[in-house]
């Protein structure tokens, strides 16, 4: 079964989005640089999403994309310690010319697919343990190249990526149980022998809030006065003074969602996330139309990213989890993950075009070896 036609849907639920991004980060009263550039990069992100949703994307199954992607994420992270930009206390971003982007956001998109392909290949013997611990090498690799940066947000979410893709993949709740029982002692050595003292204080500020109100707590504490001020109606467009006045750092990044709570109230914050249901719907639905297991298991890490991306923001801005610095789809300031998203609902909507049951040698090409 075909479907040509756009996933209107989708479109229909991002769009507005976008729309409520620019509107938060744009001034109106003085310099609108960020919205101007977030602008740019929305016509860039709705390129991309256009061309890939009419690409035969079934070019993903093959091996060698894969490897390619993995390795390529590799050398990209690899390189930034020797030409990475320090950033927020991040040594995560690279510069081409004028134009800088985050590997990491790559690593998330090559972990997706190398766990579609090799999971899709071997989803009848994800009873065998060694499968769940093979996966974990990959996701382990980018993890840790993501982590020394050091870049705490990013790391956990490759982490969430590969916990949520094991788990649709059919994992059973002994192996998952085994699973859980390692992240946690991975936690506790990297509290140990790993974190940053920063990194310590977002975790400690997370558990005693008022103990740091003045320093590594101020940001925290700052966003949840935003999102209690907004009350159920908002401060009305414009009229955010926890954001506008700077009370609110990174108001256009980090804690755009406590900015948009200010002036949206909780009315808006509703809509809001009823429209990111919306996205995480069609993608799910997409994807178990998807011709193989490879576009199910595919369209279901995108959902995961997506899913994890929005959690952590949005409890960073309640102080439900600590900050890590997780940008919110299509709401935060910055071109690399914009593209990302954009680029993930692109190949996820290109999917519809091939949404039948695949001929007896595809499914035997995509279990039995490599194609």
């Amino acid at each position: 079964m075909r479907e040509n036609g756009m996933d209107w849907w989708l479109i229909g639920a991002v769009a507005p989005i976008l729309a409520a991004g620019l509107a938060t980060m744009y001034s109106f009263t003085g310099e609108n640089t960020a919205a101007l550039h977030q602008l740019i990069w929305i016509a860039a992100s709705a390129a991309a999403f256009t061309v890939l949703s009419r690409t035969d994307v079934r070019f993903l199954r093959l091996s060698s994309v894969s490897a390619v992607l993995f390795s390529g994420s590799v050398i990209l992270l690899g390189m930034l310690f020797v030409a990475g930009r320090i950033s927020h206390g991040a040594e995560s971003w690279l510069s081409l010319g004028p134009l800088s982007f985050q590997p990491s956001d790559l690593a998330k998109v090559a972990l997706i697919v190398v766990l579609a392909k090799y999971f899709s290949r071997r989803h009848v013997e994800i009873h065998d343990v060694r499968h769940i611990a093979v996966s974990g090498v990959y996701a382990f690799v980018l993890f840790i190249l993501v982590l020394v940066h050091p870049d705490l947000g990013s790391a956990l979410l490759i982490a969430a990526i590969w916990l949520g893709m094991i788990m649709v993949s059919g994992i059973s709740k002994k192996h998952l149980f085994l699973v859980l029982a390692a992240s946690a002692l991975a936690a506790a050595a990297m509290w140990n022998f790993g974190f940053k003292d920063y990194q310590k204080a977002r975790l400690t500020n997370f558990l005693y809030p008022a103990e740091n109100l003045r320093s590594t707590g101020y940001n925290a504490y700052q966003s949840v006065v935003a999102i209690g001020s907004g009350e159920i109606l908002g401060k009305g467009l414009g009229y955010g003074t926890q954001s506008r006045l700077k009370f609110l750092p990174e108001y256009q990044t980090d804690f755009v969602f406590a900015a948009f709570a200010e002036e949206w109230g909780f009315v808006g914050v509703v809509i809001l996330i009823g429209l990111y249901g919306v996205i995480v719907w069609r993608v799910l639905l997409n994807a178990a139309r998807g011709a193989t297991n490879f576009e199910i298991l595919f369209g279901a890490g995108v959902a995961v990213f997506f899913m994890a991306h929005i959690a952590v923001n949005i409890g960073m801005n309640m102080h439900l989890l600590p900050v890590t610095g997780t940008p919110l789809p299509f709401m935060s300031y910055g071109g690399t993950h914009l593209m990302t998203e954009s680029v993930l609902l692109g190949l996820v909507a290109a999917q519809r075009r091939f949404a039948r049951p695949a001929h007896a040698a595809v499914a035997k090409n995509e279990f039995v070896g490599p194609r």
